[in-house]
C-alpha cells in the first residue's frame, strides 16, 4: 500500500488494523516513519505499546522483525552467530582436501553460516521492516549502549565477511514498562511518547474495535470495572490489554452484562495476581453495580 503521509492517513491506517492511535502517538509515528527516527513508547502494562508496532507492519505491508529484551541478553544473541555445526561439517569436507589457509577462511566463514538475529534481520531488511525492540528496559546498560550505536548507523560490521549497510533505514519502535530508567543518550536520540490508560470512552471504543461482537452496554459496564480496579491498590493493575480480554470472555461465554456472577466467574482474564484476587472479590458487588 501507499504509505500515509498525513497524521490522519496514519491514523486511519492503523484503525482500519484496529488499532485507535490519538493524535500524539500518530504524530511521532509519522515523523519517526519519514525522517527515520526510532520511536521510543512508555506506558504501564497492557496498553498497547507492543500492538502498535504489529499494526504498522500489517498496514504499511512490512515485515515485522521482533527483538524480544530480557537480563543478559548479548549482541551475539541479537545480532547474527555463527552455524557452528555447518561448520564444523565443512571442516570434515574439507580434511581430505589441500587448501591455502585463506580459501579454508572463506569455505568456513562464508554468508551462507551467518545466522541473522533480529538486529542484523533488520539491517538487511531496511526499509521493508518495522524493528520491535520490546522492553528495552529489561537489557542492561551495556547493550543499550550497543543499540545505540546501531541506531545512529544502520550498519553492522561483521570481520570475516564485511560491512552490511541498510539499503534505508526500518522503522524502529521501541518500548519501555519503565522498570528502570533508560539512559540520556537513548532517549536523546528517539522519539518519545508516553501510553497511559485512555479516558473511558476511548476505552469503550478501544474494546468495540478489537471486539466487534460485543455489545455497547456490555463494553462500558467492563470498562466502568475495570477504571474502578486501577483505583484499587492492586499489585498488577488491568491495563487496556484485560479489558478487551474480559470483555472477550464475557461474549465467549454468552454474557450480556456484567453482574457479581458473571464477573466472579471471569476474573481470571483480568486479575492475575493471587494476593489482587483476595482484594478484588471483596469489592465484586461494587464492581458489578459499576460503583
Amino acid at each position: 500500500m501507499t504509505e500515509p503521509d498525513t497524521v490522519a492517513g496514519l491514523t486511519a491506517a492503523l484503525r482500519d488494523g484496529a488499532y485507535l492511535a490519538d493524535r500524539g502517538l500518530a504524530t511521532a509515528l509519522l515523523v519517526g516513519l519519514r525522517l527515520h527516527r526510532p520511536v521510543l513508547l512508555e506506558g504501564e502494562v497492557g496498553v498497547g505499546k507492543t500492538e502498535v508496532a504489529k499494526t504498522l507492519a500489517t498496514v504499511l505491508g512490512r515485515r515485522l522483525i521482533r527483538l524480544q529484551c530480557y537480563e543478559g541478553i548479548d549482541t551475539a544473541q541479537a545480532l547474527y552467530e555463527w552455524d557452528y555445526a555447518r561448520q564444523l561439517l565443512r571442516i570434515r569436507a574439507l580434511q581430505d582436501h589441500q587448501a591455502e589457509s585463506g580459501e579454508v577462511v572463506e569455505q568456513l566463514f562464508g554468508p551462507e553460516f551467518l545466522v541473522e538475529r533480529p538486529l542484523l534481520a533488520a539491517v538487511r531488511a531496511g526499509a521493508g521492516a518495522v524493528l520491535l525492540v520490546d522492553e528495552i528496559d529489561r537489557a542492561d546498560d551495556e547493550f543499550e549502549a550497543f543499540l545505540l550505536e546501531l541506531l545512529s548507523d544502520f550498519q553492522v560490521t561483521v570481520p570475516e565477511i564485511g560491512t552490511i549497510v541498510a539499503p534505508s533505514p526500518p522503522l524502529v519502535v521501541l518500548t519501555s514498562n519503565r522498570t528502570r530508567e533508560l539512559h540520556d543518550a537513548l532517549k536523546r536520540r528517539c522519539l518519545y511518547h508516553w501510553l497511559g490508560y485512555p479516558g473511558a470512552d476511548r476505552e469503550v471504543e478501544i474494546v468495540l474495535v478489537r471486539e466487534p461482537g460485543v455489545e455497547e452496554t456490555l463494553a462500558r459496564q467492563v470498562v466502568a470495572a475495570v477504571r474502578r480496579l486501577r483505583e484499587l491498590d492492586l499489585a498488577k493493575p488491568p491495563g487496556v490489554a484485560e479489558t478487551i480480554d474480559w470483555a472477550r470472555m464475557l461474549r465467549f461465554l454468552g454474557e450480556r452484562t456484567l453482574d457479581e456472577r458473571s464477573a466472579g466467574d471471569t476474573l481470571g482474564a483480568v486479575v492475575k495476581d493471587r494476593d489482587d484476587l483476595d482484594v478484588v472479590r471483596e469489592h465484586l458487588a461494587e464492581l458489578a453495580s459499576g460503583g
